[in-house]
């Protein structure tokens, strides 16, 4: 099997990279991957250091709006795992064209190219946020979308899509929704990230609001390991979506990660709320679980541990992307 990763060089997708070359993922044994990205700035070849001497590791550099270099790889490759997006919620909300633009038109275009080189197998990796916002209870994969920023409206297109070239064109497409990630190798823009590297360096953080606004947070590797399991065993035309099961308010969250940086609340300043912030996202994860027999298996506690500590061991990679960040 060959498989072609969008957004491979990024955060989540290189974690899908690794471990499928690791051979950690039943069905995608002995697997070949190309990683295909951009690398706009939150794209980070040193992400995949750790693989990028196998021989069932190669790159291409290129952009999901290019038809024509999509009409040169696909007809190489036989699965297609679809990560390349632009997810920055804030910048989004400063500038909605570059979220249509990759996430729309990319997805589209990449739509295309994979039908017209028969790809046999596509998974399109999805957001709980584009169910909007929900006071109590969990969304399943039926619940309509209502997207409240132009990153979710822009994911939901996506999706739209997704379903559109499953239910016109035949194509096998199984579409992923997830809650929350955190893990290693996260651009340090993103709330755990950002907070970490901040407190330990005696930098301030900023809370938006009261910080009553709550999210389910999912470990990469519980993630990649769903989508793994979608890949291989997921149901053409199907949503799934993939979430931890550790629902907290960002003000419980800041918490955590002030005990385990050593700091208090008098490194936390409160900021203006985002512009239509959602409250809460939750997805219920029965038709993974029941179908596929999907967990999530990192206990949140050692996971959330395990990131401090390895911000702390690996600061030559996040410094300079902060300042990318700040540039970008």
């Amino acid at each position: 099997m060959k498989i072609l990763v969008t957004g491979g060089a990024g955060f989540i997708g290189s974690n899908f990279v690794r471990r499928t070359l690791e051979d950690a993922y039943p069905g995608l044994e002995g697997a070949d991957v190309v990683v295909y990205d951009a690398l706009t700035y939150s794209g980070n070849l040193e992400n995949l250091a750790p693989v990028a001497d196998s021989p069932r590791y190669s790159f291409v550099h290129g952009d999901i709006r290019d038809s024509a270099l999509l009409d040169e790889v696909l007809p190489t490759v036989d699965t297609v795992v679809h990560f390349a997006a632009e997810s920055h919620v804030d910048r989004s909300v400063r500038d909605a064209g570059p979220f249509v633009e990759t996430n729309v038109v990319g997805t589209q275009r990449l739509f295309d190219a994979s039908l017209r080189a028969q790809v046999a197998r596509f998974v399109h990796v999805s957001t709980d946020e584009v169910y909007g916002s929900i006071a109590e209870g969990s969304w399943d994969e039926e619940r309509p979308l209502e997207p409240n920023s132009p990153y979710s409206a822009s994911k939901a297109g996506s999706d739209l899509l997704a379903r559109s070239f499953h239910r016109t064109h035949g194509m096998n497409i199984s579409i992923t929704r997830c809650s929350n990630n955190y893990g290693p190798y996260h651009f340090p823009e993103k709330v755990i990230p950002l907070f970490v590297t901040n407190l330990i360096d005696d930098k301030h953080v900023p809370l938006y609001g009261e910080g009553n606004n709550i999210r389910d947070w999912l470990h990469v590797d519980d993630h990649t390991r769903g989508i793994a399991m979608v890949t291989t065993r997921g149901r053409a035309g199907e949503i799934y979506n993939i979430g931890g099961g550790t629902e907290l308010t960002n003000k419980e969250l800041t918490q955590l990660l002030l005990d385990a940086t050593g700091k208090d609340w008098s490194y936390v300043d409160r900021v203006e709320d985002r512009k239509g912030h959602d409250l809460r996202y939750s997805v219920d994860i029965s038709k993974i679980r029941n179908e596929l027999g999907y967990e999530p298996l990192v206990p949140f506690e050692q996971g959330l541990a395990d990131v401090v500590q390895w911000y702390r061991d690996n600061r030559g990679w996040w410094e300079p992307l902060k300042t990318r960040a700040a540039l970008a």
